[in-house]
């Protein structure tokens, strides 16, 4: 299965959505910041239970396609379909099934990691009865049930940026959405983080990775590659770059070192 563009066919195989919609679609995706075209008729079909890494240089409209998929801007035009949810028509019903880690950290430096995760499941509309049980779900996903009494600020960037994604959880999204995740991060705490979100996708959980770092990326891995605000390719990453290795690939399609 693969990131596909809106004018390829569905596969039927593996773990499915309900009703078989894909986990996210987008098609005619535009967007303006004043005279610069940020994102240039974006397509594409992101299918459940699968990572796909949204891969582009800095400047590429990663960042401004992710403001899109998480309801900060309405694209004028286009469409975004969460799970067959029209966001433009349902925004709260098509957000309620996103999970998403931004590219700046948000959390409460001076309160534990269980206190910052118990604001935002409160903030989700949670449940207490159900908050603790979710808290103890997601750290042990993310291997940081141990630092649950731990102050946020006594972390490490990793294990800031993993109760991060286990906060994302909290509700049960089908799709997580994360922003450049590992920016900042000392390699093997990007490689920890990736593989945590890799196996999350062996839950049912769709991921969409925006990053620039091919480093993070596999060849089982599905990939947009947007550049200058267009896709500039969509597939399983080893068959896209074949032979040659991911970062040659990478440079060879943007002119960006990777």
């Amino acid at each position: 299965m693969r990131c596909r563009s809106p004018a390829q066919p569905a596969k039927a195989s593996g773990w499915r959505s309900p009703l078989n919609e894909p986990a996210l679609h987008v098609a005619g995706l535009s967007h303006r910041w004043g005279a610069k075209l940020a994102l240039d008729e974006v397509g594409f079909t992101l299918p459940a239970g699968r990572f796909c890494a949204l891969l582009g240089p800095n400047g590429a409209g990663k960042s401004t396609l992710m403001a899109v998929l998480t309801g900060l801007i309405r694209p004028r035009p286009g469409v975004v379909t969460v799970e067959g949810v029209d966001m433009g028509r349902a925004p709260r019903k098509a957000l309620a099934g996103i999970g998403v880690v931004f590219q700046q950290p948000t959390h409460d430096l001076d309160r534990t990691v269980a206190a910052n995760l118990r604001y935002f499941a409160a903030l989700q509309g949670l449940a207490r009865r159900e908050t603790e049980g979710r808290i103890a779900e997601a750290l042990t996903r993310l291997g940081m049930a141990e630092r649950a009494g731990e102050k946020v600020g006594k972390l490490n960037g990793g294990h800031r940026r993993r109760m991060e994604i286990a906060r994302a959880l909290l509700h049960r999204p089908k799709l997580l959405l994360l922003d450049e995740p590992t920016v900042g991060l000392d390699a093997p705490a990007r490689a920890a983080i990736t593989a945590h979100v890799h196996d999350l996708t062996a839950t049912g959980i769709t991921v969409l990775w925006a990053t620039h770092l091919v480093d993070e990326l596999h060849d089982s891995d599905e990939m947009v590659l947007l550049h200058r605000g267009t896709v500039a390719a969509t597939g399983a990453i080893g068959q896209l770059r074949g032979e040659v290795p991911l970062a040659d690939w990478f440079l060879a399609r943007t002119g960006a070192a990777a």
